[in-house]
Protein backbone atom coordinates (compact mmCIF):
# COMPACT_ATOMS: atom_id res chain seq x y z
CA UNK A 1 0.00 0.00 0.00
CA UNK A 2 2.64 2.46 1.05
CA UNK A 3 3.81 1.73 -2.33
CA UNK A 4 0.96 3.32 -4.11
CA UNK A 5 0.72 5.88 -1.64
CA UNK A 6 4.38 7.03 -2.96
CA UNK A 7 3.21 6.39 -6.83
CA UNK A 8 0.12 9.44 -6.01
CA UNK A 9 2.63 11.88 -4.83
CA UNK A 10 5.07 11.18 -7.81
CA UNK A 11 2.28 11.40 -10.01
CA UNK A 12 2.69 8.32 -11.36
CA UNK A 13 -0.63 6.35 -12.95
CA UNK A 14 -2.38 3.59 -10.71
CA UNK A 15 -3.73 0.44 -12.04
CA UNK A 16 -7.72 -0.18 -11.53
CA UNK A 17 -6.91 -3.03 -8.87
CA UNK A 18 -4.63 -0.25 -7.04
CA UNK A 19 -7.33 2.16 -6.98
CA UNK A 20 -9.74 -0.37 -5.58
CA UNK A 21 -7.11 -1.79 -2.68
CA UNK A 22 -7.17 2.17 -1.42
CA UNK A 23 -8.84 2.29 1.80
CA UNK A 24 -11.91 5.60 2.31
CA UNK A 25 -9.97 8.19 3.98
CA UNK A 26 -11.60 8.74 7.20
CA UNK A 27 -11.60 12.75 8.17
CA UNK A 28 -11.25 13.37 11.90
CA UNK A 29 -14.03 13.81 14.12
CA UNK A 30 -14.39 15.22 18.03
CA UNK A 31 -15.50 12.56 20.48
CA UNK A 32 -19.02 11.95 21.01
CA UNK A 33 -18.90 13.29 24.38
CA UNK A 34 -16.83 16.57 24.11
CA UNK A 35 -18.97 17.62 20.58
CA UNK A 36 -22.01 17.43 22.75
CA UNK A 37 -20.79 20.34 24.66
CA UNK A 38 -20.08 22.82 21.86
CA UNK A 39 -21.36 23.96 18.49
CA UNK A 40 -18.26 23.64 16.56
CA UNK A 41 -18.24 21.43 13.63
CA UNK A 42 -18.19 17.33 14.25
CA UNK A 43 -16.11 16.45 11.40
CA UNK A 44 -13.02 18.19 9.96
CA UNK A 45 -12.14 18.68 6.56
CA UNK A 46 -9.53 16.26 5.24
CA UNK A 47 -5.77 17.16 4.89
CA UNK A 48 -4.31 17.91 1.79
CA UNK A 49 -2.84 14.54 1.66
CA UNK A 50 -5.80 12.51 2.55
CA UNK A 51 -7.65 14.87 -0.43
CA UNK A 52 -5.08 13.52 -2.80
CA UNK A 53 -5.08 10.29 -1.75
CA UNK A 54 -8.93 10.07 -1.80
CA UNK A 55 -9.18 11.84 -4.94
CA UNK A 56 -6.89 9.12 -6.26
CA UNK A 57 -9.19 6.80 -5.76
CA UNK A 58 -11.35 7.86 -8.54
CA UNK A 59 -11.67 5.31 -12.09
CA UNK A 60 -11.45 8.00 -14.62
CA UNK A 61 -14.16 6.40 -16.21
CA UNK A 62 -15.05 7.14 -19.76
CA UNK A 63 -18.71 7.52 -18.87
CA UNK A 64 -19.05 9.51 -15.51
CA UNK A 65 -22.05 8.17 -14.07
CA UNK A 66 -21.32 10.42 -11.14
CA UNK A 67 -21.49 13.50 -13.20
CA UNK A 68 -25.28 12.74 -13.85
CA UNK A 69 -26.03 11.99 -10.14
CA UNK A 70 -25.66 15.47 -9.21
CA UNK A 71 -27.94 18.01 -9.80
CA UNK A 72 -25.76 20.64 -10.82
CA UNK A 73 -23.81 18.29 -13.10
CA UNK A 74 -20.39 19.09 -11.88
CA UNK A 75 -17.20 18.03 -13.11
CA UNK A 76 -16.02 15.54 -11.02
CA UNK A 77 -13.18 13.54 -12.47
CA UNK A 78 -12.20 16.53 -13.62
CA UNK A 79 -11.94 18.37 -10.22
CA UNK A 80 -10.63 14.94 -8.56
CA UNK A 81 -7.80 14.62 -11.13
CA UNK A 82 -6.61 17.94 -10.19
CA UNK A 83 -6.83 17.35 -6.73
CA UNK A 84 -4.85 13.81 -6.95
CA UNK A 85 -1.87 15.77 -8.74
CA UNK A 86 -2.20 18.57 -6.18
CA UNK A 87 -3.32 21.20 -8.45
CA UNK A 88 -5.70 22.63 -6.09
CA UNK A 89 -6.62 25.98 -7.68
CA UNK A 90 -7.15 24.16 -11.09
CA UNK A 91 -9.83 22.04 -9.18
CA UNK A 92 -11.38 24.94 -7.64
CA UNK A 93 -11.54 26.39 -11.13
CA UNK A 94 -13.53 23.44 -12.08
CA UNK A 95 -15.86 23.57 -9.20
CA UNK A 96 -16.73 27.12 -9.77
CA UNK A 97 -17.57 26.73 -13.53
CA UNK A 98 -21.08 24.78 -12.41
CA UNK A 99 -21.24 25.27 -8.54
CA UNK A 100 -21.78 28.63 -6.22
CA UNK A 101 -21.42 26.75 -3.39
CA UNK A 102 -18.58 23.99 -3.15
CA UNK A 103 -17.51 24.83 0.83
CA UNK A 104 -21.54 23.96 1.94
CA UNK A 105 -22.79 21.35 -0.50
CA UNK A 106 -19.27 19.25 0.12
CA UNK A 107 -20.70 19.46 4.05
CA UNK A 108 -24.57 19.22 3.89
CA UNK A 109 -25.31 17.17 0.56
CA UNK A 110 -26.42 13.57 0.38
CA UNK A 111 -24.09 12.90 -1.78
CA UNK A 112 -24.55 8.89 -0.74
CA UNK A 113 -27.85 8.83 -2.38
CA UNK A 114 -26.81 11.40 -5.42
CA UNK A 115 -23.02 11.38 -7.20
CA UNK A 116 -21.60 8.76 -5.08
CA UNK A 117 -24.25 6.56 -5.58
CA UNK A 118 -23.81 6.34 -9.38
CA UNK A 119 -19.66 6.05 -8.66
CA UNK A 120 -18.46 3.27 -10.65
CA UNK A 121 -15.60 2.27 -7.66
CA UNK A 122 -18.58 1.84 -5.29
CA UNK A 123 -20.37 -0.40 -7.22
CA UNK A 124 -17.23 -2.27 -8.09
CA UNK A 125 -16.74 -3.02 -4.75
CA UNK A 126 -20.45 -3.62 -4.19
CA UNK A 127 -20.23 -0.61 -1.23
CA UNK A 128 -21.42 3.04 -2.10
CA UNK A 129 -19.71 3.62 1.47
CA UNK A 130 -16.64 2.16 -0.53
CA UNK A 131 -17.17 5.10 -3.50
CA UNK A 132 -14.97 7.67 -3.94
CA UNK A 133 -15.78 10.61 -1.40
CA UNK A 134 -16.48 13.18 -3.67
CA UNK A 135 -18.62 15.73 -1.06
CA UNK A 136 -15.14 15.17 1.66
CA UNK A 137 -12.70 16.20 -1.50
CA UNK A 138 -15.27 18.94 -2.53
CA UNK A 139 -15.69 20.68 1.22
CA UNK A 140 -11.46 20.34 1.19
CA UNK A 141 -10.86 22.02 -2.64
CA UNK A 142 -13.28 24.86 -1.38
CA UNK A 143 -12.30 25.40 1.86
CA UNK A 144 -8.44 25.81 0.84
CA UNK A 145 -9.84 28.13 -2.04
CA UNK A 146 -11.09 30.06 1.19
CA UNK A 147 -7.95 29.80 3.34
CA UNK A 148 -5.67 30.48 0.83
CA UNK A 149 -7.96 33.64 -1.05
CA UNK A 150 -8.47 32.40 -4.27
CA UNK A 151 -11.34 34.90 -5.12
CA UNK A 152 -9.49 37.78 -4.07
CA UNK A 153 -9.87 39.56 -7.49
CA UNK A 154 -13.85 39.25 -7.59
CA UNK A 155 -14.62 42.66 -9.11
CA UNK A 156 -18.37 44.03 -9.35
CA UNK A 157 -19.71 43.72 -13.29
CA UNK A 158 -21.07 46.89 -15.13
CA UNK A 159 -25.32 46.65 -14.77
CA UNK A 160 -26.94 46.45 -18.38
CA UNK A 161 -29.68 48.44 -16.99
CA UNK A 162 -32.56 45.51 -16.39
CA UNK A 163 -33.78 45.40 -13.23
CA UNK A 164 -34.47 41.46 -11.60
CA UNK A 165 -35.98 40.99 -8.25
CA UNK A 166 -35.09 37.47 -6.45
CA UNK A 167 -37.35 36.37 -3.41
CA UNK A 168 -35.38 34.72 -0.46
CA UNK A 169 -31.80 34.43 0.09
CA UNK A 170 -31.48 30.75 0.55
CA UNK A 171 -29.06 28.54 -1.61
CA UNK A 172 -31.54 28.68 -4.59
CA UNK A 173 -31.92 32.83 -4.49
CA UNK A 174 -28.17 33.04 -3.72
CA UNK A 175 -27.77 30.76 -6.85
CA UNK A 176 -30.29 32.34 -9.57
CA UNK A 177 -28.40 35.81 -8.23
CA UNK A 178 -25.05 34.99 -8.83
CA UNK A 179 -25.65 33.68 -12.46
CA UNK A 180 -28.07 36.58 -13.54
CA UNK A 181 -25.51 39.40 -11.61
CA UNK A 182 -22.99 38.03 -13.84
CA UNK A 183 -24.35 37.97 -17.57
CA UNK A 184 -24.98 41.89 -16.48
CA UNK A 185 -28.60 42.30 -14.70
CA UNK A 186 -28.92 44.51 -11.68
CA UNK A 187 -30.05 41.84 -8.76
CA UNK A 188 -31.72 42.69 -5.64
CA UNK A 189 -32.14 39.89 -3.39
CA UNK A 190 -35.28 40.66 -1.11
CA UNK A 191 -35.15 38.49 2.75
CA UNK A 192 -37.64 38.06 5.15
CA UNK A 193 -35.46 37.70 8.10
CA UNK A 194 -33.02 39.92 9.40
CA UNK A 195 -29.89 37.64 8.27
CA UNK A 196 -29.11 36.42 4.84
CA UNK A 197 -28.76 32.75 3.32
CA UNK A 198 -32.41 31.39 4.40
CA UNK A 199 -32.07 27.75 5.20
CA UNK A 200 -28.37 27.25 5.34
CA UNK A 201 -28.70 29.92 8.16
CA UNK A 202 -31.77 29.19 10.22
CA UNK A 203 -32.18 25.41 9.42
CA UNK A 204 -28.90 23.55 9.38
CA UNK A 205 -26.69 23.99 12.74
CA UNK A 206 -23.50 25.49 13.47
CA UNK A 207 -21.34 22.07 13.85
CA UNK A 208 -22.67 20.89 10.15
CA UNK A 209 -22.43 24.19 8.89
CA UNK A 210 -20.76 27.06 10.12
CA UNK A 211 -22.60 30.13 9.71
CA UNK A 212 -19.17 32.03 8.71
CA UNK A 213 -18.89 30.27 5.92
CA UNK A 214 -22.30 31.07 4.34
CA UNK A 215 -21.43 34.96 5.08
CA UNK A 216 -18.56 34.82 3.09
CA UNK A 217 -20.29 33.20 0.32
CA UNK A 218 -22.74 35.99 0.54
CA UNK A 219 -19.62 38.32 0.37
CA UNK A 220 -18.43 37.45 -2.85
CA UNK A 221 -22.21 38.19 -4.03
CA UNK A 222 -21.92 41.56 -2.86
CA UNK A 223 -18.34 41.94 -4.39
CA UNK A 224 -20.46 40.96 -7.25
CA UNK A 225 -22.72 44.21 -7.44
CA UNK A 226 -25.62 42.06 -6.13
CA UNK A 227 -27.99 44.06 -3.95
CA UNK A 228 -29.49 42.52 -0.88
CA UNK A 229 -32.51 43.88 1.10
CA UNK A 230 -33.13 42.30 5.10
CA UNK A 231 -36.51 42.59 6.88
CA UNK A 232 -38.33 42.34 3.10
CA UNK A 233 -41.54 40.57 3.61
CA UNK A 234 -43.28 39.88 0.32
CA UNK A 235 -46.94 39.81 0.49
CA UNK A 236 -46.32 42.18 3.75
CA UNK A 237 -43.94 44.84 2.56
CA UNK A 238 -44.61 44.49 -0.84
CA UNK A 239 -46.37 42.74 -3.08
CA UNK A 240 -45.34 40.97 -6.12
CA UNK A 241 -47.23 43.38 -8.43
CA UNK A 242 -46.03 46.34 -6.15
CA UNK A 243 -42.61 44.84 -6.91
CA UNK A 244 -42.83 45.03 -10.90
CA UNK A 245 -44.63 48.26 -11.04
CA UNK A 246 -43.50 50.52 -8.27
CA UNK A 247 -39.85 49.45 -7.90
CA UNK A 248 -39.43 48.45 -11.41
CA UNK A 249 -38.72 45.15 -11.16
CA UNK A 250 -38.79 43.41 -15.23
CA UNK A 251 -38.60 39.59 -13.60
CA UNK A 252 -38.75 37.85 -10.23
CA UNK A 253 -37.75 34.90 -9.25
CA UNK A 254 -39.41 33.51 -5.90
CA UNK A 255 -37.13 31.55 -3.78
CA UNK A 256 -39.20 31.82 -0.39
CA UNK A 257 -38.35 27.90 0.61
CA UNK A 258 -41.10 26.09 2.64
CA UNK A 259 -41.50 27.36 5.48
CA UNK A 260 -45.08 26.28 7.21
CA UNK A 261 -44.11 23.61 9.09
CA UNK A 262 -46.82 20.61 9.28
CA UNK A 263 -48.21 18.77 12.56
CA UNK A 264 -50.08 15.57 13.68
CA UNK A 265 -53.32 17.55 14.89
CA UNK A 266 -53.18 15.33 17.71
CA UNK A 267 -54.96 16.01 21.29
CA UNK A 268 -52.06 18.39 23.30
CA UNK A 269 -50.11 20.06 19.96
CA UNK A 270 -51.39 23.46 21.61
CA UNK A 271 -49.31 23.21 24.74
CA UNK A 272 -46.85 25.16 26.07
CA UNK A 273 -43.43 23.75 25.67
CA UNK A 274 -44.44 22.20 21.84
CA UNK A 275 -42.44 23.19 18.91
CA UNK A 276 -41.87 22.96 15.30
CA UNK A 277 -38.53 21.80 14.40
CA UNK A 278 -38.16 24.85 12.25
CA UNK A 279 -39.07 27.50 14.90
CA UNK A 280 -36.48 25.59 17.55
CA UNK A 281 -33.33 25.44 14.78
CA UNK A 282 -34.31 29.28 14.13
CA UNK A 283 -33.70 30.36 17.51
CA UNK A 284 -31.23 28.34 18.41
CA UNK A 285 -29.12 28.79 14.48
CA UNK A 286 -30.47 32.22 13.79
CA UNK A 287 -31.24 34.03 16.90
CA UNK A 288 -28.41 32.36 18.87
CA UNK A 289 -30.91 31.13 21.76
CA UNK A 290 -28.04 28.58 23.53
CA UNK A 291 -26.85 31.79 24.51
CA UNK A 292 -27.00 33.19 28.42
CA UNK A 293 -27.73 36.39 27.25
CA UNK A 294 -29.71 35.81 24.00
CA UNK A 295 -33.11 38.30 23.96
CA UNK A 296 -34.80 35.11 23.01
CA UNK A 297 -33.58 32.07 25.05
CA UNK A 298 -34.21 28.64 23.91
CA UNK A 299 -37.11 27.36 26.53
CA UNK A 300 -34.57 25.04 29.09
CA UNK A 301 -35.64 21.68 29.36
CA UNK A 302 -34.61 18.31 30.55
CA UNK A 303 -36.27 15.50 28.69
CA UNK A 304 -37.12 16.30 24.81
CA UNK A 305 -38.84 14.34 22.62
CA UNK A 306 -38.54 14.84 18.57
CA UNK A 307 -41.17 12.86 16.12
CA UNK A 308 -39.71 12.74 12.76
CA UNK A 309 -36.76 10.50 10.84
CA UNK A 310 -35.34 13.27 8.31
CA UNK A 311 -32.43 15.09 8.26
CA UNK A 312 -34.22 18.31 10.34
CA UNK A 313 -35.31 15.42 12.88
CA UNK A 314 -31.26 14.76 13.49
CA UNK A 315 -30.64 18.38 13.70
CA UNK A 316 -33.27 18.80 16.17
CA UNK A 317 -32.20 15.96 18.59
CA UNK A 318 -28.43 16.89 18.34
CA UNK A 319 -28.91 20.57 19.11
CA UNK A 320 -31.25 19.51 22.19
CA UNK A 321 -28.39 17.23 23.09
CA UNK A 322 -25.94 19.92 23.05
CA UNK A 323 -28.58 22.03 25.20
CA UNK A 324 -28.54 19.63 28.08
CA UNK A 325 -31.56 17.60 27.69
CA UNK A 326 -31.79 14.23 27.66
CA UNK A 327 -33.55 13.60 24.06
CA UNK A 328 -35.79 10.62 22.54
CA UNK A 329 -36.52 10.48 19.05
CA UNK A 330 -39.51 8.46 17.84
CA UNK A 331 -40.13 7.30 14.37
CA UNK A 332 -43.46 5.55 12.88
CA UNK A 333 -41.04 3.13 10.64
CA UNK A 334 -37.75 1.63 11.65
CA UNK A 335 -33.79 2.72 11.02
CA UNK A 336 -34.14 1.19 7.53
CA UNK A 337 -36.84 3.43 6.21
CA UNK A 338 -35.76 6.63 7.45
CA UNK A 339 -34.86 9.44 5.10
CA UNK A 340 -32.27 10.68 6.94
CA UNK A 341 -28.63 10.74 6.26
CA UNK A 342 -26.88 7.79 7.46
CA UNK A 343 -23.79 9.39 8.72
CA UNK A 344 -26.25 12.37 10.68
CA UNK A 345 -27.88 9.07 12.17
CA UNK A 346 -24.83 7.28 13.05
CA UNK A 347 -23.52 11.25 14.69
CA UNK A 348 -27.13 11.43 16.66
CA UNK A 349 -26.40 7.87 18.20
CA UNK A 350 -23.02 8.54 19.43
CA UNK A 351 -24.47 11.39 20.98
CA UNK A 352 -26.67 9.98 23.37
CA UNK A 353 -29.93 10.43 21.48
CA UNK A 354 -32.17 7.49 22.06
CA UNK A 355 -34.21 6.26 18.90
CA UNK A 356 -37.74 4.79 19.46
CA UNK A 357 -38.74 2.54 16.30
CA UNK A 358 -42.26 1.45 15.40
CA UNK A 359 -43.24 4.28 17.03
CA UNK A 360 -45.61 7.27 17.03
CA UNK A 361 -47.42 9.51 19.03
CA UNK A 362 -50.89 9.36 20.01
CA UNK A 363 -51.65 12.73 22.39
CA UNK A 364 -49.08 15.30 24.43
CA UNK A 365 -50.60 15.52 28.05
CA UNK A 366 -50.07 18.92 30.10
CA UNK A 367 -50.00 19.97 33.68
CA UNK A 368 -51.75 22.04 35.62
CA UNK A 369 -50.28 25.31 33.79
CA UNK A 370 -50.99 23.99 30.56
CA UNK A 371 -47.12 23.11 29.44
CA UNK A 372 -45.89 19.39 28.03
CA UNK A 373 -45.34 16.73 30.93
CA UNK A 374 -45.80 13.59 29.28
CA UNK A 375 -46.40 12.15 25.95
CA UNK A 376 -48.48 9.00 25.12
CA UNK A 377 -47.28 6.91 22.40
CA UNK A 378 -48.19 4.21 20.05
CA UNK A 379 -45.82 0.97 19.84
CA UNK A 380 -46.40 0.12 15.33
CA UNK A 381 -45.36 -2.42 13.02
CA UNK A 382 -44.76 -2.24 9.44
CA UNK A 383 -47.40 -3.51 6.76
CA UNK A 384 -47.31 -2.97 2.52
CA UNK A 385 -44.96 -0.98 0.33
CA UNK A 386 -46.95 2.42 0.32
CA UNK A 387 -46.61 4.84 -2.70
CA UNK A 388 -43.15 6.18 -1.12
CA UNK A 389 -41.80 2.78 -1.81
CA UNK A 390 -41.23 2.10 2.23
CA UNK A 391 -43.29 -0.60 4.03
CA UNK A 392 -46.46 1.45 5.68
CA UNK A 393 -46.15 1.27 9.10
CA UNK A 394 -49.67 0.33 10.92
CA UNK A 395 -50.31 1.52 14.80
CA UNK A 396 -50.63 -1.74 17.20
CA UNK A 397 -54.38 -1.50 19.24
CA UNK A 398 -53.50 -1.24 23.28
CA UNK A 399 -49.88 -0.63 22.78
CA UNK A 400 -50.25 2.71 24.32
CA UNK A 401 -47.28 4.11 26.57
CA UNK A 402 -46.43 7.61 28.19
CA UNK A 403 -42.83 9.39 27.78
CA UNK A 404 -41.64 12.08 30.02
CA UNK A 405 -41.18 15.33 28.44
CA UNK A 406 -41.43 18.98 29.40
CA UNK A 407 -40.78 19.76 25.18
CA UNK A 408 -41.89 17.73 22.08
CA UNK A 409 -40.53 19.08 18.70
CA UNK A 410 -42.13 18.01 15.90
CA UNK A 411 -39.69 17.32 12.72
CA UNK A 412 -42.64 16.42 10.28
CA UNK A 413 -41.67 18.33 6.90
CA UNK A 414 -43.12 21.87 5.89
CA UNK A 415 -45.30 22.98 3.09
CA UNK A 416 -44.71 26.78 1.34
CA UNK A 417 -45.99 29.38 3.14
CA UNK A 418 -49.27 30.66 1.73
CA UNK A 419 -48.73 34.51 2.10
CA UNK A 420 -47.15 34.77 -1.34
CA UNK A 421 -50.17 33.32 -2.77
CA UNK A 422 -52.73 34.54 -0.80
CA UNK A 423 -51.45 38.26 -1.41
CA UNK A 424 -51.24 37.36 -5.63
CA UNK A 425 -54.63 35.33 -5.87
CA UNK A 426 -53.05 35.23 -9.92
CA UNK A 427 -50.51 32.86 -9.01
CA UNK A 428 -51.15 29.12 -9.62
CA UNK A 429 -50.36 27.01 -6.58
CA UNK A 430 -51.33 23.14 -6.33
CA UNK A 431 -53.84 21.66 -3.46
CA UNK A 432 -50.47 21.74 -1.50
CA UNK A 433 -49.85 25.70 -1.65
CA UNK A 434 -46.71 24.93 -4.00
CA UNK A 435 -46.34 27.29 -6.91
CA UNK A 436 -47.05 25.36 -10.44
CA UNK A 437 -44.45 26.29 -13.08
CA UNK A 438 -43.80 24.84 -16.52
CA UNK A 439 -40.51 22.90 -17.72
CA UNK A 440 -38.39 26.83 -17.84
CA UNK A 441 -40.15 27.26 -14.15
CA UNK A 442 -42.21 29.93 -14.89
CA UNK A 443 -45.66 30.60 -13.05
CA UNK A 444 -48.99 31.66 -14.27
CA UNK A 445 -47.87 35.38 -13.81
CA UNK A 446 -45.44 36.50 -17.19
CA UNK A 447 -42.39 37.65 -16.03
CA UNK A 448 -42.64 35.73 -12.66
CA UNK A 449 -40.70 32.08 -12.27
CA UNK A 450 -40.33 30.40 -8.89
CA UNK A 451 -37.67 27.50 -7.80
CA UNK A 452 -37.04 25.93 -4.86
CA UNK A 453 -38.70 24.20 -2.35
CA UNK A 454 -41.71 26.35 -3.01
CA UNK A 455 -41.68 24.49 -5.98
CA UNK A 456 -40.68 21.17 -5.61
CA UNK A 457 -41.60 21.05 -1.18
CA UNK A 458 -38.60 20.09 1.10
CA UNK A 459 -35.64 19.03 -1.16
CA UNK A 460 -31.94 19.29 -0.86
CA UNK A 461 -29.31 22.09 -0.93
CA UNK A 462 -28.05 20.89 -4.28
CA UNK A 463 -31.70 20.17 -5.85
CA UNK A 464 -32.19 23.86 -5.40
CA UNK A 465 -29.30 25.55 -6.56
CA UNK A 466 -30.08 23.74 -9.61
CA UNK A 467 -33.45 24.65 -9.86
CA UNK A 468 -31.89 28.57 -9.30
CA UNK A 469 -29.38 27.93 -11.97
CA UNK A 470 -32.22 26.97 -14.76
CA UNK A 471 -34.38 29.67 -13.45
CA UNK A 472 -31.06 32.57 -13.75
CA UNK A 473 -31.17 30.72 -17.67
CA UNK A 474 -34.84 31.31 -18.14
CA UNK A 475 -35.43 34.81 -17.01
CA UNK A 476 -32.19 35.53 -19.01
CA UNK A 477 -33.91 34.09 -22.20
CA UNK A 478 -37.12 35.99 -21.14
CA UNK A 479 -35.51 39.21 -20.53
CA UNK A 480 -32.95 39.22 -23.69
CA UNK A 481 -35.86 38.97 -26.31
Amino acid sequence: MEETISKIFNNESLTIKEKQQISVQIPQEQDAQKRICNMLEVTSTYTERQARIEASRCLECKNPLCMGGCPVNVKIPSFLKKVSLGDIKGAYEVLKEDTLLPSICGRVCPQEKQCQKECVLGKSLKDVNKAVSIGRVERFVADYARENDFDSDIKEIKSNGKKVAIIGSGPCGITASADLRKLGYDVTVFEAFHKLGGVLIYGIPEFRLPNNIVEKEIEKLKKLGVKFVTNFVIGRTATLKELKEEYGFEAIFISTGAGLPLFMNIEGENLVGVFSANEFLTRVNLMEGYKEESNTPVYKVKNVVVVGGGNVAMDASRVARRLGANVKLVYRRTRDEMPARKEEVEHAMEEGVEFLFLTNPKRILGDENKRVSKIECLKYELGEVDASGRRSPKEIPGSEFLIEADAVIMALGNNPNPLISKTTPEIEVDKKGRIVVDENLKTSIDGIYAGGDIVLGAATVILAMGMGRKAAKSIHNYLKL
